[in-house]
């Protein structure tokens, strides 16, 4: 009988694993895609606000832009991941 309650468990463990992994990747194909979208997005704006020929200025603006928001990006999604690890341990 305990045997049973394992396999099951076993099972269901895979299943969460397999669907955490692929809504990672899906996840992670759909960030892929609104980051090309916002780079050309960005890229757009810096070549209009700033002076033409411009190349290594509007080129490392938009490079600390991009890193900034990456890093503010990742900090905060790291405390909403905190807290919903806190959420589930309670």
């Amino acid at each position: 009988m305990a045997e049973k309650k394992d396999k099951k468990s076993t099972i269901a463990e895979l299943r969460y694993e397999a669907m955490s992994t692929f809504t990672t990747l899906f996840t992670s194909a759909f960030g892929l895609v609104a980051a090309l979208a916002w780079n050309e997005t960005v890229k757009e704006a810096i070549d209009r606000y700033i002076t033409p020929g411009a190349g290594l200025k509007s080129k490392l603006i938009y490079a600390i832009l991009v890193t900034a928001l990456a890093v503010i990006v990742s900090f905060q999604l790291g405390k909403l991941t905190a807290r919903f690890k806190s959420d589930a341990e309670d």
